[in-house]
């Protein structure tokens, strides 16, 4: 499947987060809404911006792909426009890239990567574009930023690979979505850290965040959160083999280390013959499956990574 298709026969519906600067988010609205308005217009995509006051904010693009990669074109020519302008008073006498940086949850940076990191060459290969995967994930969430530098083309063709691997690789488990706070408000929990000794003291914090995502209601109880209904469920993930020592760890130690984390039961399922995928059930309350799921992508994620920087 190509990029091709997303324009041609497959106009499905998207949704891309940007994350910028405040400075560059003045410059796509335009003064009293000219330029985003117009943008709207055009393109006939949904352009959200969340509230303003904060260092960094989210534009979300949304709507079919035509609309959306519409949209995208204006942003990046008017990012492209803004670094013109600025050239002109400035003694550098090249030009830099336009750089964006977008947000995909940190579940899909895995097959965005590839094994060894073939994906994110071959997309870097066939676009012209630099594209880098934040190793961390952004605070407060289960999301990582991929930031794009290149020419405006470059990166919008860049842009199109991406979606299709989102596409083709949809996201596991609860997305906790990255929110932009206002200047000077504590950093809670940035994601990524392995080490129990990291995550411990924000575990209180991190049950509230993944219950966001559930319709249980959730009431304070002596170990951590516990979920009100008391209802106990079952999920089932597939975990590549080639990942799943990576999950338990020297003799048991990382899968012990997230059961007692979440709280949540954990049973690996034995191999089975001519399957490449290993079945993982937990169960447990609401709160404490999404924990459990929670850490065990934030896992994968990092094992992702390490690989491809080797």
């Amino acid at each position: 499947m190509d990029s091709g298709m997303i324009e041609g026969g497959l106009n499905v519906t998207l949704t891309i987060r940007l994350l910028m600067h405040g400075k560059e988010v003045g410059s796509i609205i335009g003064k009293k809404g000219e330029s985003v308005k117009k943008m709207r217009e055009e393109s006939g995509a949904r352009i959200n911006i969340s509230e303003g006051n904060c260092p960094e904010r989210i534009i979300t693009l949304a709507g079919p792909t035509t609309a959306i990669f519409k949209a995208f074109s204006m942003i990046i020519e008017k990012l492209e426009e803004d670094i013109s302008s600025s050239m002109t008073n400035s003694t550098a006498t090249s030009k830099p890239p336009v750089t964006l940086r977008i947000v995909v949850p940190a579940s899909q940076c895995g097959s965005l990567i590839g094994k060894g990191g073939c994906k994110i060459k071959e997309i870097r290969e066939s676009t012209g574009a630099q594209v880098q995967v934040a190793g961390d994930m952004l605070p407060n969430s289960t999301e990582r930023a991929i930031t794009i530098a290149g020419t405006p083309q470059s990166i919008i063709e860049c842009v199109k690979q991406i979606c299709v691997v989102m596409l083709e690789s949809p996201p596991k488990g609860v997305t906790i979505p990255y929110r932009p706070k206002p200047s000077g408000s504590p950093v809670i929990f940035a994601g990524g850290q392995s080490s129990s000794a990291a995550i411990s003291p924000q575990l209180t914090k991190l049950h509230q965040l993944a219950m966001q995502q559930s319709p249980f209601p959730i009431a304070p109880g002596n170990q951590g959160y516990t979920d009100a209904s008391a209802q106990t469920s079952s999920h089932e993930m597939t975990i590549p083999n080639d990942l799943i020592g990576c999950i338990i760890g020297r003799q048991g130690a990382k899968i012990n280390e997230i059961r007692q984390m979440s709280g949540a039961q954990i049973k690996i399922a034995n191999p089975v013959d001519g399957s490449t995928d290993r079945q993982v059930t937990i169960t447990g309350s609401p709160a404490s499956i999404s924990l459990a799921e929670y850490l065990i992508n934030a896992r994968l994620s990092s094992e992702a990574t390490g690989l491809a920087a080797n």
